[in-house]
């Protein structure tokens, strides 16, 4: 999925329909893509992980962003876990 994409969806979802804030909004969906591959190894082309990046960038754009983990620590071990034991289970071969 293209920057512009992810940006238009994100935007839809939050109701957001100007296009002011869009370098900010890009900065902030780079920046919960990041830590979304760096803690469970997929991007947005995961349904899980896209729903989670964009609750991460939802998190940033309202200005709580320490609040995410605590609020979606199982969300992202478990997606974690899967992708793990995903990994673990190809080696197995």
């Amino acid at each position: 999925m293209d920057e512009l994409q992810l940006l238009n969806e994100f935007k839809k979802r939050m109701h957001i329909s100007h296009s002011s804030e869009d370098v900010s909004l890009e900065d902030i969906l780079k920046e919960a893509s990041e830590y979304i591959i760096s803690k469970t190894g997929l991007n947005e082309e995961d349904a899980t992980a896209k729903t989670l990046l964009f609750a991460r960038a939802r998190y940033a754009y309202n200005h709580s962003l320490e609040k995410f983990e605590e609020n979606f620590l199982s969300e992202v071990l478990g997606l974690s876990f899967e992708q793990y034991k995903g990994d673990a289970d190809e080696n197995e071969v």
